[in-house]
């Protein structure tokens, strides 16, 4: 999954705003106790990030 399909998920689901507060803010024991960021940051795949926030905050199939 390539970064800007990540972040355009995340805000669809979230709204813009929201979506980076908790990318910066939420930290998830699903990443190892990292925030989405960080996640990224320490060169997890995009595609494992978007399962773990869907896994935590129960995005709809549909979306996943």
């Amino acid at each position: 999954m390539k970064l800007t399909v990540f972040w355009q998920r995340m805000a669809d689901h979230f709204g813009p705003a929201y979506a980076d507060s908790f990318a910066r803010d939420h930290v998830m024991s699903e990443l190892g106790g990292r925030t989405v960021r960080q996640a990224l940051d320490a060169g997890w795949e995009a595609k494992d990030v978007w399962r773990a926030v869907c896994r935590a905050v129960d995005v709809p199939a549909d979306k996943r």
